[in-house]
C-alpha cells in the first residue's frame, strides 16, 4: 500500500482544526436559530438605558450565574442622581466600569461594549441574545420593538408603552417574533402577591365590590406651572437629540434630566405610569379584569398641555367591581373593620362584604381585617410557602426555552392599558367611555392624540 503524503496530511489537519474552530466561534443563533440559547449556555444580555433603574438591574443580573452582560447603551456618559431616591451616579461609563469590574473577577481582562445609540449597538453585537430596557417611558414601545424584530428577548420597564397603541402594537410584535418577553413588575414574582390572590379568591372576605390603591408619590418638579421656558447647556457627554428620541426637539433643561422627565407628557406617564404596573397588578390578576368601561380622572394642583398634576384621583368601572386609584399624597378614607391599623402611603385596599384585605405596594403580604376573620383563615387554609420568585431567572429560563413569563407582553400591555386609560382622562379631562373594540373614546375626538401620539421623522414604530 502506498503510503500517505505527509504533506497532504498535514495540510488535512490543518483544515480540519480550522472548520472545528470556525464552528465553535460561530455565534450560536446561527446554530440554533435568533432566539436560540442552549440551557446550559449564558445569556447574552444587552441594556439600554443606565440611569438609576437600569443599574438596579444590572446589579440584579450580576446575582445570576447564567445572565451576562455584553453591551450597554446610553445617549449619557454620566450623571448624578444624588437628587433623587436612586443616589450615588449614573450613565454609559460608570455602569460599564461596574460591569467589567463585576466579571473580571472571574474573566480576567472583561470587555463591556459600550453605545451612544443602541440601535447601532443591535445592529453591530451579534452575541446579543436578550435586551433589557431601562429608557425614559418614551423609548420603550421603539426600543421593544426594534429588539423583537432583531430577534431578540426582551425585559421592559413599567410602564411597557408611553401610549395605548404602542402597547397593543407591541404585544402584536410579541407574537409575531415568539421571543420570550417580561415586564419589570417585579412584584408580579412576590410571594405576596401570590398570596394576596389566593386570599381574594378563597372568599374569605366575601364578594369585593371596591379595590383602592394608591402611592404618596408626588411630581419632581414641585414649582413649574408647565413647560420650562428657558434654554440650559447640553452637559458634556450627552446627545441631547438621541435621548428626545421620537420627540420633537426642545432645549435642553434639568427639569427633564435625569429622572423627572416623568412629570412630563412628552416623556413620562405621571405616578400612575410609575406605579399602577405594579400596584394594580394583584387586583387585575385575582379578578382577571379585562379593560374598563369607563374611566374619570380628577388632577390634583396645577397642569397643563405640557405637564402633568401634582396627584389625581381615578376612577376605574369594570363589570363587577370599582377601582380608585390615588397618587401625589391623596390617600382613601379608613374603613371601620382595620380598627386603628393605620394605612400605608403606599398600598392597596380591598374591600368586602365580611372583611377587608390589605397589601402594601409592589408585592406585599395580604393582611385580613377583622382579627377574627384572619384567624379563622389561618386556620381553614394552608397557602403554600414557595420562595419568592426571582423576575429576572423567571425571564432568563423563559429565554433558554424553559416555560413561559409570570409576565408577558401579552399581559403587561393590558396592564398598561388599563394604566394609560388612567392617563388619558386625565389628559383630556373628561371621562372616557372606552370602546375597546375600536381602540377609542367614544364621542370624544380630542382624546385621539394621546391615544397614539406622534413621532419625529425616522422614529416610527413599525
Amino acid at each position: 500500500m502506498k503510503p500517505a503524503n505527509p504533506t497532504s496530511r498535514r495540510d488535512f489537519l490543518k483544515t480540519a482544526a480550522t472548520a472545528v474552530a470556525a464552528f465553535n466561534f460561530l455565534p450560536r443563533h446561527v446554530l440554533g436559530g435568533p432566539r436560540f440559547v442552549p440551557p446550559s449556555e449564558k445569556v447574552n444580555i444587552a441594556i439600554i438605558g443606565t440611569g438609576g433603574q437600569g443599574r438596579t438591574n444590572v446589579r440584579n443580573l450580576f446575582q445570576l450565574d447564567d445572565a451576562q452582560i455584553v453591551a450597554i447603551a446610553d445617549p449619557a456618559e454620566t450623571f448624578s442622581l444624588d437628587k433623587f431616591y436612586y443616589k450615588g451616579i449614573g450613565g454609559r461609563l460608570p455602569v460599564k466600569a461596574e460591569i467589567e469590574k463585576h466579571y473580571a473577577e472571574k474573566i480576567p481582562n472583561y470587555r463591556c461594549a459600550d453605545y451612544v445609540d443602541f440601535r447601532k449597538m443591535l445592529e453591530k453585537e451579534k452575541a446579543i441574545d436578550a435586551v433589557l430596557i431601562a429608557t425614559p417611558d418614551h423609548l420603550h414601545a421603539y426600543a421593544s420593538v426594534i429588539a423583537m424584530r432583531a430577534g431578540k428577548h426582551v425585559y421592559c420597564e413599567k410602564p411597557l408603552t408611553h401610549n395605548i397603541w404602542e402597547a397593543r402594537h407591541v404585544a402584536k410584535v410579541a407574537a409575531e417574533t415568539g421571543v420570550a418577553t417580561q415586564l419589570g413588575s417585579q412584584g408580579h414574582s412576590s410571594l405576596g402577591t401570590r398570596e394576596t390572590i389566593k386570599a381574594i379568591q378563597d372568599g374569605i372576605i366575601g364578594t369585593v365590590r371596591d379595590i383602592h390603591v394608591w402611592v404618596r408619590a408626588r411630581r419632581w418638579n414641585p414649582t413649574l406651572t408647565g413647560k420650562p421656558s428657558e434654554e440650559m447647556p447640553v452637559p458634556d457627554g450627552v446627545n441631547w437629540d438621541l435621548w428626545l428620541g421620537p420627540r420633537n426637539e426642545r432645549p435642553f433643561h434639568t427639569a427633564y434630566f435625569p429622572v423627572a422627565w416623568r412629570d412630563f407628557w412628552d416623556f413620562g406617564t405621571t405616578a400612575l405610569g410609575d406605579f399602577a404596573c405594579h400596584d394594580m397588578n394583584s387586583a387585575v390578576r385575582a379578578f382577571n379584569l379585562p379593560l374598563p368601561s369607563r374611566v374619570e380622572a380628577r388632577a390634583a394642583g396645577v397642569m397643563d398641555s405640557e405637564i402633568a398634576p401634582h396627584g389625581s384621583i381615578i376612577y376605574y368601572t369594570f363589570p363587577s367591581v370599582r377601582m380608585t386609584w390615588y397618587d401625589g399624597g391623596l390617600m382613601p378614607p379608613s374603613h371601620e373593620a382595620l380598627g386603628t391599623f393605620p394605612l400605608p402611603t403606599r398600598a392597596s385596599l380591598f374591600v368586602g362584604e365580611k372583611g377587608v384585605i390589605q397589601c402594601d405596594g409592589g408585592g406585599g403580604h395580604p393582611r385580613i381585617f377583622p382579627e377574627a376573620l384572619r384567624a379563622e383563615y389561618k386556620k381553614t387554609t394552608e397557602v403554600k410557602k414557595k420562595p419568592s420568585g426571582d423576575h429576572h431567572r423567571n425571564w432568563l429560563a423563559a429565554c433558554k426555552g424553559s416555560g413561559s413569563t409570570v409576565s408577558p407582553f401579552s399581559y403587561g400591555a393590558h396592564l398598561t392599558e388599563i394604566a394609560l386609560l388612567g392617563v388619558l382622562s386625565l389628559r383630556a379631562q373628561k371621562p372616557i367611555e372606552w370602546d375597546a373594540a375600536a381602540m377609542k373614546a367614544t364621542g370624544l375626538p380630542e382624546a385621539g392624540p394621546f391615544i397614539k401620539g406622534n413621532y419625529r421623522k425616522g422614529w416610527e414604530i413599525a
